[in-house]
C-alpha cells in the first residue's frame, strides 16, 4: 500500500522544508518504489509508492487534475471499466486508477465517492474551493488519519509522522484503549486525542478551519434477492464470489494467499486457481503459505491444507507456528509503536514469511478475514427467527423453532427468548460471559467506557430494516474496527486484500434469505452447496472444531518471573486503567490452573508494554475520556449508525 502525507498551514505561513524532509525519511520505507511531492506556499503533499498493478507503475502522484485539484490515491479501483464508460471516454482503458478518479471528481464532485468500488484511501486538495477532502472505501481496508491543531491540518496514511515530529506529549484516548480489551476500538478513533481516523464509507471536508464528516454510501436494506430454487442461489453465489476473488487477483506480480485449511482460505485459493487456469485473472501465479502447530492438539490443519495443495498440484510454503518466540517484555527504546498492535520484534513466522515473499516476488497477500462472518460460519438461528417474528410469519416461526430446537437440543422456548432479547435495550439484557468486563480494570475506567468494553452493543428495531440485516451491519462494523487496528505490513512489505469483504459480494449476501446461508445442521449451507467441485469435499464436509490454544497458559507458566515484575509496576495502573493488585491475583489463578480470560490477559499485557514504550519516549501525558472535536450534528448521520444507535 502506498503512503500519502500532507500538511496545510491555515494561517497562510509557508511550510518548514526541514519538516517535510523529516517526514519523507519516515514514510519512504513504506513506499520503496519512489516518491514525489507537491509544495506551494502554505501546503505540502508527499507520496511514496508501492506498486502492485501495471497501471500503478505509470502513475504520477501527487496527481494534478485539469481543474487544478491535487489528488493522492492509494488503492485499487475494481470497477474501472464501468467508470470509463460512464465518463464518456475521458479516460481510456489504459488509464491509471488515479486519472479515472480525477476525471470522476471533476465531473461529479464529491458524489463520485459512492461509485468507487475497491480498496482505497483518497485525499484531494481543491484550490478552487480552498478545501481538503479525505475519503475512504466502504469497508475501511486502508488507513487515513488527520488532525487540526495549531492552525495546521495534517493528514497521512500512517500515524507515525503525527507523533514522532510533534515535539510534545499527547493525551491518550481512553475509549480507544478500552476498545482493545473487547472487540477493538471504534473505527474513527486513534489512541491520541486530537488525531482522528476517516471513518469507512465516509468523507471528511476541511474548509474554513471546520470539518464536516459525511457518509457517502451504505448498504440498501430494501434490496432483496429471491429465487424459486436452491440451484439459482448457488449459481449466483459462485458468480459473486468469483468476481470478488478476480478483483483481488489484479497484480503484475505473483500473489501469495494464506491457506489455513479452513473453508475461507481454501475457497479463495481454489476459486483463484480455476480463474488462472481459464486465463481470466491478471496475476501470473498464485502461491500459498500455511501455518501449522502440531503441538496444539486442537489445531491439526496440515491434513486439510495438504488436500488443497494436492488439488492444485504443488505445495506451498509451510511455517511451523510451534517455533514462535517467547513474549518480550522490553522493546528497543528508540522504536515507535503507534498502537498496541504495531511494532515489536520480528517473529520467526514473520521472518519466514518475508523470506518466502521476497524469493517469490509476492507483493499482495490474500486473506480469508470476513468469510466466517459473512457466509454463516456461526450456526445460529437467531437472525432467521428474529426476521420471522418481526414479519409476523408465526406458522413458519413455529416450524423453524421446532427444527432448530431438535438440532440444538434446546427447548424451543429458550430459542424464542434468545431471539426476543435482541429487541431489548442493552441495559436490560444480561451481559454474556464473553462480554463481561475484566475484573482487573479500574471501576471508573470501566464505567466511563462501558459501551466500548462490550463491543458497542445495540438493540434491534422492530420497525427498521429486517433484524438479519441489522445483525449483518453490526457484524460488519466489528470487522471494520478490526481492520482499523491492523498495522501495515512492513516485514514483509505487502498489500493485504480481503475477497470476502468485497462490497458487491456483501451486497449479495445481505440481500439473501437467512435460511439460505444457515440451516439446521448445515453451517454455511449456501457456500458448501455452491462450491461443490471447486473445493475438495474434505474441506466442504469438515466439521467445525473449537480451537483452544495451550500456548498462552504455557507462556504464563514459563514467563512467571517476568509477569510478576511487570504486574508489580504497571504503567496502565498509574494511568487509571488497570488495578494492578487484582491483575496480579488473576495471574496467580492461572498459575494454579484456574480458569481465567486468557485473551483479555494477553491484550492487557500488550497494552501495558505499549504504554511503557510511549511513556519512556515521553509521548504520553495522560489518559483522558474521549471528547470528539467534531460536532454531534455533523457526525450524527455517519458515526451514529456505526456504533449502536442506528436502529435503537
Amino acid at each position: 500500500m502506498s503512503v500519502q502525507f500532507g500538511r496545510w498551514n491555515l494561517d497562510g505561513k509557508p511550510l518548514d522544508p526541514d519538516y517535510l524532509e523529516n517526514v519523507k525519511s519516515v514514510i519512504a520505507q513504506y513506499g520503496p518504489d519512489g516518491g514525489a511531492s507537491y509544495t506551494k506556499a502554505d501546503i505540502g503533499i508527499l507520496y511514496h509508492s508501492f506498486h502492485t498493478t501495471k497501471e500503478s507503475r505509470r502513475e504520477t502522484q501527487p496527481h494534478v487534475s485539469e481543474s487544478g485539484a491535487i489528488i493522492t490515491w492509494d488503492g485499487r479501483l475494481d470497477n474501472r471499466a464501468e467508470l470509463i464508460r460512464r465518463l464518456a471516454d475521458v479516460p481510456t482503458i489504459d488509464s491509471t486508477d488515479v486519472s479515472i478518479v480525477a476525471a470522476a471528481y471533476q465531473q461529479w464532485g464529491r458524489d463520485c465517492f459512492a461509485d468507487f468500488v475497491g480498496d482505497w484511501a483518497l485525499s484531494i486538495w481543491d484550490p478552487q474551493i480552498h478545501a481538503l477532502i479525505l475519503a475512504k472505501d466502504t469497508i475501511g481496508t486502508r488507513h487515513l488519519y488527520y488532525s487540526i491543531a495549531d492552525d495546521q491540518v495534517t493528514w497521512c496514511t500512517l500515524l507515525d509522522p503525527f507523533i514522532v515530529f510533534a515535539n510534545k506529549a499527547f493525551a491518550l484516548c481512553e475509549e480507544y484503549i478500552a476498545g482493545w480489551f473487547s472487540s477493538f476500538p471504534a473505527a474513527h478513533l486513534t489512541p491520541y486525542v486530537g488525531i482522528h481516523s476517516v471513518p469507512p464509507s465516509s468523507s471528511v471536508v476541511i474548509q474554513n478551519g471546520k470539518q464536516t464528516v459525511t457518509q457517502y454510501w451504505d448498504f440498501d436494506p430494501g434490496k432483496r434477492i429471491r429465487y424459486k430454487a436452491d440451484a439459482e442461489y448457488e449459481e449466483h453465489f459462485r458468480v459473486a464470489f468469483q468476481e470478488a476473488v478476480r478483483r483481488r487477483l489484479r497484480s503484475d506480480s505473483p500473489i501469495l494467499a494464506e491457506l489455513s485449511g479452513g473453508m475461507d482460505s481454501s475457497s479463495i485459493v481454489c476459486m483463484a486457481d480455476a480463474m488462472i487456469a481459464r486465463g481470466i485473472a491478471e496475476t501470473s501465479r498464485l502461491d500459498t503459505v500455511s501455518y501449522y502447530d502440531d503441538s496444539e492438539p486442537s489445531w491439526n490443519e496440515r491434513p486439510y491444507f495438504t488436500k488443497v495443495e494436492e488439488k492444485r498440484g504443488r505445495p506451498g510454503a509451510h511455517v511451523d507456528f510451534a517455533r514462535r518466540e517467547a513474549f518480550r517484555f522490553e522493546f528497543d527504546r528508540h522504536q515507535f509503536m503507534a498502537t498496541p498492535g504495531s511494532g515489536g520484534h520480528a517473529t520467526e513466522a514473520s521472518r519466514r514469511l518475508m523470506a518466502c515473499m521476497t524469493a517469490q516476488g509476492n507483493r499482495v497477500l490474500l486473506s480469508g478475514v470476513g468469510g466466517d462472518e459473512a457466509t454463516g460460519g456461526v450456526p445460529t438461528p437467531t437472525p432467521e427467527l428474529e426476521d420471522l417474528l418481526v414479519s409476523g410469519q408465526f406458522r413458519t416461526l413455529a416450524r423453524q423453532l421446532k427444527l432448530w430446537a431438535l438440532n440444538k437440543r434446546k427447548p424451543w422456548f429458550h430459542l424464542f427468548l434468545e431471539s426476543a432479547r435482541g429487541f431489548l435495550p442493552p441495559a436490560l439484557v444480561a451481559v454474556p460471559k464473553y462480554e463481561q468486563t475484566a475484573s482487573w480494570l479500574n471501576p471508573g475506567f470501566a464505567r466511563r467506557n462501558r459501551a466500548a468494553l462490550r463491543g458497542y452493543p445495540a438493540s434491534l428495531s422492530l420497525f427498521g430494516p429486517m433484524p438479519s440485516f441489522q445483525e449483518n451491519l453490526s457484524t460488519l462494523e466489528m470487522l471494520r474496527r478490526q481492520l482499523a487496528c491492523s498495522a501495515l505490513l512492513t516485514e514483509p512489505l505487502a498489500e493485504k486484500r480481503y475477497p470476502f469483504l468485497d462490497r458487491s459480494f456483501l451486497e449479495f449476501i445481505y440481500a439473501l434469505p437467512r435460511e439460505q446461508l444457515v440451516r439446521p445442521g448445515q453451517r454455511r449451507s449456501l457456500m458448501r452447496r455452491a462450491l461443490v467441485g471447486i473445493v475438495p469435499d474434505e474441506l466442504l464436509n469438515r466439521k467445525r472444531k473449537a480451537f483452544v490454544s495451550r500456548a498462552p497458559m504455557a507462556f504464563i507458566s514459563t514467563e512467571w518471573a517476568g509477569l510478576v515484575e511487570l504486574s508489580g509496576h504497571m504503567t496502565s495502573s498509574g494511568l487509571g486503567i488497570v488495578d494492578q493488585k487484582v491483575f496480579s491475583e488473576t495471574l496467580k489463578k492461572a498459575l494454579r490452573g484456574q480458569e481465567i480470560p486468557v485473551a483479555t490477559i494477553m491484550r492487557t499485557l500488550g497494552v501495558e508494554l505499549w504504554l511503557r514504550q510511549l511513556s519512556k519516549q515521553g509521548i504520553i501525558s495522560r489518559v483522558t475520556p474521549t471528547k470528539d472535536d467534531i460536532s454531534p450534528d455533523e457526525t450524527a448521520n455517519v458515526l451514529g449508525n456505526r456504533y449502536g444507535k442506528q436502529f435503537s
